[in-house]
């Protein structure tokens, strides 16, 4: 595997790469991989012929009291998983190479960007379209691998790549869990034993709420009882528990059609967030 951080270096590797024949594939990440990282190559690698994977904290993403200087950073680590996994490249430029007029957001993210983490974390979304639309840029890659914990972020995404009109397929990859059935999170390795007990609440109040949407329950009540449950394991502030479309991201007050019940929620310092596919019984 080569690690690569000069745009010319990485050119070079690419034009090779593509002589050997075969498709490109892309995975982009801030590092601090884990399994569910790990998943995103493999079903990179099972799409196409080469993978590059990118590792950039990216700091238009993060907000004014977020964690970015606190964000764990480990590459040597990281690129031990990589080249394991038979990764091609390893792209980890630093913030001037990938801002050389300065780290601004550029790209404005659509209409999915609107409410929960857009409302949230504000300007989060743009700074993620902005990344992923220069590091499209500078890999051209064919196919791009992203998870569905980040709903709403893969949603941004599709949507930059649409408005933009890039030539390249973006898969989303269900998310990935830990036995005790919380969502893989570089993040999660902020929290104390105790708090990693309580965050199985997330999980079991979304699967809860979701199989009662099912059933038929009212949608505004079943929220506000995940609330409750979140509250009560300890979370604080919530900031929401909300049901989408599961393409357009509209707010739902029934399931009438594809859905994603969403939730983000603080536990001690850590803000996790989950998500669901909801899918109305016939």
């Amino acid at each position: 595997m080569q690690i690569i951080r000069d745009r010319g270096e990485l050119d070079a590797a690419l034009e090779a790469l593509r002589a050997d024949g075969g498709a490109v594939a892309m995975v982009p990440t801030m590092g601090a991989l884990h399994a569910g990282h790990m998943a995103l190559v493999e079903e990179a690698r099972r799409r196409a012929a080469h993978v590059v994977v990118s590792i950039f904290v990216n700091p238009t993403q993060f907000g004014a009291n977020e964690d970015l200087s606190r964000y764990p950073r480990r590459e040597g680590s990281d690129a031990q998983m990589l080249g394991a996994a038979d990764v091609a490249i390893l792209w980890a430029p630093d913030v001037d190479t990938m801002y050389p007029n300065g780290p601004e957001a550029s790209v404005k993210a659509g209409s999915a960007a609107q409410g929960l983490d857009g409302d949230s974390r504000p300007g989060h979304f743009d700074g993620v379209a902005t990344v992923v639309a220069r590091l499209f840029e500078q890999v051209k890659p064919d196919v791009a691998v992203f998870g569905e914990k980040d709903y709403q972020q893969l949603l941004v995404i599709r949507q930059m790549v649409a408005a933009r009109k890039l030539k390249v397929e973006i898969v989303g990859l269900p998310t990935q869990r830990d036995a005790d059935g919380l969502a893989l999170s570089s993040r999660n390795i902020y929290l104390t034993d105790e708090e990693r007990l309580a965050a199985r609440a997330l999980p079991r109040a979304l699967g809860e709420a979701a199989q009662a949407m099912i059933d038929g329950g009212d949608v505004a009540e079943i929220l506000a009882r995940a609330e409750e449950r979140l509250a009560a394991a300890g979370f604080d502030p919530i900031d929401y528990a909300a049901l989408r479309d599961a393409e357009t991201f509209a707010p739902m007050d029934r399931l009438d059609r594809p859905a994603r019940l969403l939730a983000a929620a603080k536990l001690g310092s850590t803000r996790l967030i989950d998500n669901l596919p909801v899918i109305p019984s016939i």
